[in-house]
């Protein structure tokens, strides 16, 4: 995969988690940082929300990269995986990325203290949720057949396991 494609992954994901809070930020001049707390309790909350942003960032620049060099593909649904990944993050969730989005949402809500960015996050991965269900596994199904059924058994899609799954050799 070249740089151009590799970078381009990044978009969707940027769109996402940034774009499109500030433009609901902006057409709903919901009012930021408003917390009302001090001392300890606005530390715990303001240190929360980055620490989730910062996971979610990680997140999603680590799956980012496996789908280039173990898949060989991207994110995006017009320049697919070749190969079905199973390293890294997604030995303990089937949708690490989706995840990693999740969390920078999450932590931006806490952060600027906002609910239409709170009802965002849980829109996101409401939409996401029915969009696995119904299109992507499917598909996934179709392109890796068996392998991807033994993972889908193995791997839960949301809440991570505890310990890494490691797929049997062939």
């Amino acid at each position: 995969m070249s740089r151009r494609e590799h970078a381009q992954s990044f978009m969707l994901p940027i769109v996402i988690a940034i774009i499109v809070p500030l433009i609901i930020l902006f057409l709903t001049n919901d009012s930021v940082f408003s917390w009302h707390l001090q001392g300890p309790f606005l530390l715990t909350f303001v240190l929360l929300g980055a620490a989730s942003v910062v996971a979610g960032i990680g997140l999603m620049y680590t799956t980012i990269s496996l789908f280039a060099s173990v898949g060989q593909g991207t994110l995006a649904p017009w320049n697919p995986t070749q190969r079905l990944v199973v390293q890294g993050p997604y030995r303990y969730v089937r949708n690490p990325m989706i995840s990693g989005v999740l969390l920078v949402l999450l932590g931006e809500s806490i952060l600027l203290t906002s609910l239409v960015l709170f009802l965002w996050f849980a829109f996101f991965f409401v939409g996401n949720h029915f969009y696995f269900i119904r299109w992507e596994e499917p598909g996934l199904v179709a392109r890796f057949g068996e392998d991807f059924q033994r993972y889908c058994e193995n791997v839960p899609r949301w809440i991570p396991r505890t310990t890494p799954w490691i797929p049997p050799s062939n």
